[in-house]
């Protein structure tokens, strides 16, 4: 009787577990793809750098996410348009124009760095395979995978590509770890006045809180709600943020263990200075073991494959939106060209920039930087949409979206603001 009982139980926590996963979409793939190489070349950068200082940003940048991007998901559902044609619509068209400006060369050198990241880590683990060719090779498959694939598909192995982010929350479990400092670093925040602190602090915003993210985020859900053919109510609005939610949950406890395990066995071994992905996932090894070290290192090949989808596809849309083009990941290559073509090129450029001899973990830490400066902007666009009845309807910001909205815009401008202040000193 007993057993069966524990069998019952086991059989509806499963059950539960399975529904909620089943819930689990754009939200997710934008929480997860968040964590992407330069994400993880951010994080690895700053626990090196100042240990386990900056481990308070995980627990303080979640809510900020979240309201960001429910805002964004609710544009998407409510007015059935991506971010880019509700800014195409409601606003002159030199604000597109500025945004798309900033946003190609961002995102275009964002992937660069990703597929150059990638190529790296393929080669440190298989020597014999130039880091080279492995970037070509990935670029060309994900390319290809792109074009072919419908969204259905691509939306599901992004789903469980998520996963992979998992390992970096084992390490520090591997390495001798404090947990007691670790504690007293998440929950008191120790700030120094100094460029590198606020150069990595605005880093970590900025690959926390991308302005990418913010178009996929609005697109995917559009697109879901065509692809299922959902009516948009009550129902969807709180599935969309138990995903939301649960997505950038996943992966800011991600973040916060990388900066936890670089930040105990780099910073406490005196390697501050990480200058190659590659770099990063050797460091650890005779640190932390093998184990740590192939975890970290198949979390970038795995993070990437995640990213570079998303970062093309928010790429994409934004252009179709701007145009009038034809978008969507559902449709084929012929109904859909300049989408698609956007795609390909910012994918191409993308690995033209893996022939420049630029250091791929600085091109990511300046990227992020520049998404710190780049995303209270796109931020005061969102909150301003989001209290416009004649937009939103009913589903305006309420307040607490809004204090917290606002609460985001002030921190990232003040946080780009003492950077740049204390840079030029």
């Amino acid at each position: 009787m007993e057993h069966r009982e524990r069998s019952k139980s086991a059989f509806l926590h499963t059950k539960r577990l399975t529904r909620f996963w089943k819930k689990l979409g754009p939200g997710l793939i934008t929480g997860a793809s968040d964590d992407d190489p330069s994400g993880i070349a951010t994080y690895s950068q700053a626990g090196a750098r100042f240990g386990p200082q900056l481990l308070w940003t995980a627990l303080a940048t979640y809510p900020l996410m979240v309201v960001v991007q429910e805002m964004s998901a609710r544009i998407g559902l409510v007015t059935g348009r991506g971010l880019m044609g509700n800014i195409r619509l409601h606003y002159p068209r030199w604000v597109t124009a500025l945004i798309l400006l900033v946003s190609f060369p961002a995102i275009t050198l964002n992937i660069g760095a990703d597929i150059a990241g990638m190529g790296a880590v393929v080669h440190m683990l298989a020597p014999e395979v130039p880091a080279f060719l492995a970037s070509a090779a990935t670029a060309v498959l994900l390319t290809i995978t792109l074009v072919v694939w419908n969204y259905r598909r691509i939306a599901t192995v992004l789903k469980w590509l998520c996963l992979v982010l998992f390992s970096y929350m084992l390490i520090p479990f591997f390495t001798d770890t404090d947990w007691t400092e670790a504690l007293l670093r998440t929950l008191v925040p120790s700030i120094a006045f100094t460029p590198e602190y606020f150069l990595a602090l605005v880093g970590i915003l900025g690959t926390t809180i991308s302005p990418y993210l913010f178009f996929w985020q609005a697109s995917m859900e559009v697109e879901e709600v065509q692809q299922r053919h959902l009516v948009v109510d009550k129902r969807i609005m709180r599935a969309m943020e138990t995903d939301v939610r649960g997505g950038l949950l996943l992966t800011n406890v991600v973040f916060y263990f990388i900066i936890l395990a670089t930040g105990t066995t780099l910073f406490n071994a005196g390697v501050h200075d990480i200058t190659t992905v590659e770099e990063a996932a050797t460091a650890l090894r005779p640190l932390a073991g093998d184990l740590s070290y192939a975890l970290f290192a198949c979390g970038i090949i795995g993070t990437g494959l995640l990213a570079i989808p998303v970062l093309a596809g928010s790429l994409s849309y934004m252009l179709a939106e701007t145009f009038g083009w034809q978008q969507g990941l559902d449709r084929k290559f012929h109904e859909a060209k300049g989408f698609y073509l956007t795609m390909i090129v910012s994918i191409a450029v993308g690995l033209s920039i893996d022939y420049l001899e630029v250091s791929p973990i600085k091109a990511l830490l300046w990227t992020a930087v520049g998404y710190g400066l780049t995303a209270p902007v796109l931020i005061a666009i969102i909150l301003h949409l989001c209290n416009q009845p004649g937009i939103l309807g009913d589903q305006v910001n309420g307040r607490w979206s809004n204090a917290i909205g606002i609460l985001t815009l002030l921190l990232m401008t003040a946080a780009a603001v003492v950077m740049l202040v204390l840079g030029l000193r």
